[in-house]
């Protein structure tokens, strides 16, 4: 299943962690936006241009090292179309380098329309007889509060590529216990019932390291709830924002993995892309080396603590 190569892809890398790609024209060296707006001119056109050079050089300097990499469709979005263009050409280009690819898009809808966004960012496409991909991505992270009628069709589109998707758990912002930490009549927490339902969901996705290919979002800044899910949950792969810029560290995530130091991935957008404004005197030029040695740091830092077997 989807979720055996990127467990593979972490074997062989030694590294448990996905690059967040999450860029906005104010984290991007001034002389890739000089260049594109060279080129393009000071519209949406150059700002996606800026955009698409600033991730190419992270991924040449990172794909040795880090397994995964996780777009926010949100920062591409926001540049229009073009934007929405430099979003493709990153999932085309990161696959190209042997890197697994999740969106962060948090789809959610019901029927015919997820089946569309399932189709859009994990499927195919037929256009007049040809059948294309749009996007190509690995995985898609869905909110499921809309209940199995807005899953199902991502896991169809899933059984049938060979996909995988991370369900929204126990996320990692501050506010999440108003709802997520509330508990049902039967005394379990809406976060600990959703986390069971990715468990029955992934039934119909088994992979052979024991995860299905219905993963859970669970954040680095509730590690206590990360240890409670990760008993609860044995099939069940964690994506784990919440590392870094918002302040979880390698001991907050340490209780997502498993024995074998596998089980989740740990997720760093900011920490890695913007490390070249945080080396005193470094050329902005070798952005890409800073972020480099930031994922190495990253890295260390957890394998430290928990070792892949």
């Amino acid at each position: 299943m989807s979720f055996d190569r990127l467990i593979e892809g972490i074997r062989r890398t030694k590294n448990p962690t996905v690059a967040g790609l999450d860029p906005k024209l104010d984290f991007i060296p001034g002389y890739i936006k000089e260049e594109a707006f060279a080129k393009y001119g000071v519209t949406l056109e150059g700002a996606a241009e800026a955009l698409f050079m600033f991730n190419k050089e992270l991924i040449d300097a990172l794909c040795d090292i880090v397994p995964a990499v996780k777009p926010q469709a949100a920062y591409y979005e926001m540049y229009g179309w073009q934007g929405v263009r430099t979003l493709a050409k990153t999932i085309e280009y990161a696959k190209s380098k042997g890197m697994f690819v999740i969106t962060d898009g948090k789809r959610n809808d019901i029927g015919t329309t997820m089946e569309a966004y399932a189709k859009a960012h994990l499927g195919c496409v037929e256009v007049m007889g040809e059948t294309t991909e749009p996007f190509g991505a690995d995985a898609l992270t869905v909110n499921a509060y809309l209940g199995t009628d807005g899953v199902k069709p991502v896991l169809n589109v899933c059984k049938e590529k060979d996909k995988g998707l991370f369900v929204l758990v126990k996320t990692s912002n501050p506010s999440s216990g108003e709802l997520q930490d509330r508990k049902l009549d039967d005394g379990l927490t809406i976060y600990r019932t959703m986390g069971n339902m990715c468990e029955k969901w992934g039934e119909e996705l088994t992979g052979k390291y024991g995860y299905s290919g219905v993963g859970a979002v669970v954040g680095a800044t509730y590690p206590e709830q990360l240890g409670e899910l990760r008993k609860a949950l044995p099939h069940t792969f964690f994506l784990v924002p919440g590392y870094g810029a918002q302040g979880g560290g390698a001991k907050d995530v340490a209780p997502a993995f498993d024995e074998n130091g596998l089980g989740a991935v740990i997720n760093s957008s900011r920490g890695i892309m913007c490390a070249w404004k945080k080396e005193e005197g470094l050329d902005p030029k070798d952005f890409a080396q800073a972020a480099r040695r930031e994922a190495i740091r990253m890295r260390d830092e957890i394998t430290a603590l928990i070792p892949i077997k």
